[in-house]
């Protein structure tokens, strides 16, 4: 099938449910444009590896860097360089922990499971 003639409601949208994404005129316009939204447990950062990164990321910045930044451009060089540290081993693991996590998610009913990884 071309590209342009694909339509939304063959993709499925994958959205944590948290209130922002959730509010009536983003359901709306979702709605309109026929997408179909996958079901998902409220703020679940329990199934969303991406979480356990922006956490690495937070605490490797509290760890390196003892005074805030001077400024907005030093905050975003902070920001790229610790980023740019994190290894591609880091990110497997994170990625690697998706069957425990689904298990523990599963075995508490679909509920926060306050899932951590401990690579700090």
């Amino acid at each position: 099938m071309e590209e342009s003639q694909k339509t939304t409601n063959q993709f499925i949208f994958m959205q944590d449910n948290d209130p922002k994404h959730t509010a009536k005129v983003v359901s709306k316009w979702l709605n309109e444009q026929e997408f179909h939204v996958m079901e998902w447990p409220p703020q679940s950062p329990d199934l969303n590896p991406i979480e356990n990164m922006w956490q690495l990321l937070k605490r490797r910045l509290f760890r390196n860097y003892d005074c805030p930044p001077c400024g907005i451009h030093e905050l975003w060089d902070r920001i790229g360089h610790t980023w740019y540290q994190i290894t591609a081993e880091e990110c497997q693991k994170f990625i690697k922990s998706m069957p425990e996590r689904c298990r523990a998610v599963i075995e508490a009913d679909g509920l926060y499971i306050g899932y951590q990884i401990n690579l700090f």
